[in-house]
């Protein structure tokens, strides 16, 4: 079967590899039968391998759904009655962590810091000193709204001076940068089949200890489907999800994880690296800005302030790109109208070379002066 190519550079899902594609053509399955089991315990280990975690310490635990439900699901079902969780809030993710938190009444605690440069650790800190009732601190490893890499290891290491367990949302970061949680003194981590691993949409997975599971049996019950001691045990007990998982984008997943592996961590590290330096030197050339300065970026996501001409509109060179196959998005930063490139998925430097032509093509069809005009 031939299938079109489409290049997606937004921040997921990605674009994949037709054998991954072709994975979900496969016979009708009961997924209650052992068959389907038997690709569940393998692929936990894996996802928590690509971390650098030992199966004794850590384990992966499966959902259906996007990536968010992940956010809803440890924030929820792992503080503790007279706990309160902490928020690191820098980013439109962030804001998210704090948006579920605030949808489950958990006493909270919020600490807003700028969006395009690393919070302060002497803040985060300061937070510690002053409450000694914080259950989990939580922050974002990756804004995928602005690029920005936050210090996961540093914010993680005074959690743990403090007795705090640290969750950080890995969704644009897992399988793209290389993670060991031991090292960055993550405990709990998460991410979606359609990011890093480059697998379909609908299956996302938590990564996390063990023991501050098998603890959480007796923390507070928040909700019934978004329960991670409950599709854990369930786990454990049963080989299986506790409700009906999607079938077809768990064998894209398993395809997906080959892949992975196959590749390898270090050289598929180095293949994003590659796309994002093409993607910088298009930035470059053409004139654009990028919103962050590109010492504090992860190196995935490149999020370019809309130039000052008249005749810029973004709809009008995203709708010219896209139909030769190359999909941007827009920015997350409020009141400024940014756009964004990413160097996720099956994609490499040679398709991001082949792009510039076609936006440079997209900027002359609509008017915009080259380089790109910035008043300021």
């Amino acid at each position: 079967m031939e299938i079109k190519r489409n290049i997606l550079l937004n921040p997921g899902p990605s674009t994949t590899t037709d054998t991954v594609k072709m994975a979900q053509v496969v016979p009708d399955i009961c997924p209650r039968e052992k068959e389907f089991q038997s690709i569940m315990a393998p692929m936990r280990e894996d996802l928590v391998r690509i971390v650098h975690g030992k199966k004794e310490d850590y384990t992966s635990v499966l959902f259906c759904g996007s990536g968010t439900i992940c956010i809803d699901i440890t924030l929820n079902s792992l503080l503790d009655a007279g706990k309160k969780a902490f928020v690191i809030n820098n980013g439109s993710y962030s804001q998210r962590a704090v948006d579920v938190c605030k949808a489950y009444n958990l006493p909270l605690i919020e600490l807003k810091q700028p969006i395009d440069t690393a919070p302060s650790l002497a803040e985060i800190e300061d937070v510690f000193k002053t409450n000694n009732d914080i259950g989990y601190v939580y922050v974002t490893y990756h804004e995928t709204g602005t690029g920005l890499l936050n210090p996961v290891k540093e914010i993680g290491e005074i959690a743990h001076r403090y007795g705090v367990f640290l969750i950080t949302d890995t969704t644009s970061a897992y399988a793209l940068r290389p993670i060991n949680v031991y090292d960055e003194n993550i405990d709990f981590c998460m991410a979606s089949a359609q990011k890093g691993i480059q697998g379909m949409t609908g299956l996302s997975f938590i990564v996390g200890r063990k023991d501050i599971i098998e603890k959480s049996k007796d923390f507070p019950v928040r909700s019934y489907y978004c329960n991670l001691f409950m599709q854990y045990d369930f786990f454990e007990r049963t080989g299986e999800m506790h409700f009906t998982p999607p079938v077809q984008t768990v064998y894209a997943a398993k395809q997906a994880l080959i892949e992975y592996f196959e590749e390898g961590e270090e050289a598929k590290w180095e293949r994003h690296t590659g796309v994002m330096n093409a993607i910088r030197e298009g930035v470059d050339r053409l004139g654009f800005r990028e919103a962050l300065d590109r010492s504090v970026q992860a190196g995935l996501v490149s999020a370019i302030v809309y130039p000052d001409d008249p005749n810029w509109d973004f709809e009008k060179v995203h709708d010219y790109v896209y139909e030769r196959g190359f999909t941007i998005y827009p920015g997350k930063i409020e009141k400024r109208g940014t756009f964004r490139l990413c160097a996720l998925g099956m994609i490499t430097d040679a398709d991001i070379r082949e792009f510039w032509k076609v936006f440079e093509e997209a900027l002359k069809a609509t008017g915009v002066s080259i380089p790109v005009r910035y008043d300021k």
